[in-house]
């Protein structure tokens, strides 16, 4: 598949984010964090981190000892996570220009989904 250009940003525009990629797939995640952060669940599209560009405050919060979540530090847009030593980054699908390109692929964490399902 061929690479195109996505352009993106947090809700208040302080932070934008550029990327050139071959992705098609966003997968949503279950997992408690992802839940607590979003509301429900969140939307994503894993790239090679050396392909991502954020212009921009981004602020960071190691959640974990093994990844780290990024945020606009203006509105609290959750911009990506990120697994420590990973050449991987998963960005906020909610966050990209449309047209996306993107489908919606298989859930992840499906086991750990709210109780409210």
């Amino acid at each position: 598949m061929s690479k195109r250009d996505v352009t993106g940003r947090c809700l208040c525009g302080a932070v934008s984010l550029r990327a050139r990629t071959d992705a098609r797939i966003a997968h949503e995640c279950h997992c408690s964090q992802c839940r607590r952060q979003s509301g429900h669940v969140w939307a994503y599209v894993t790239l090679p981190r050396a392909d991502v560009v954020f212009d921009g405050p981004v602020s960071r919060h190691a959640h974990t000892d093994a990844a780290e979540r990024g945020f606009c530090p203006t509105c609290g847009s959750f911009l990506f996570w990120a697994k420590n030593g990973e050449d991987a980054i998963d960005v906020s699908a909610g966050s990209l220009d449309a047209p996306t390109g993107l489908t919606l692929g298989a859930p992840s964490q499906w086991d750990s989904r709210g109780d409210y399902y």
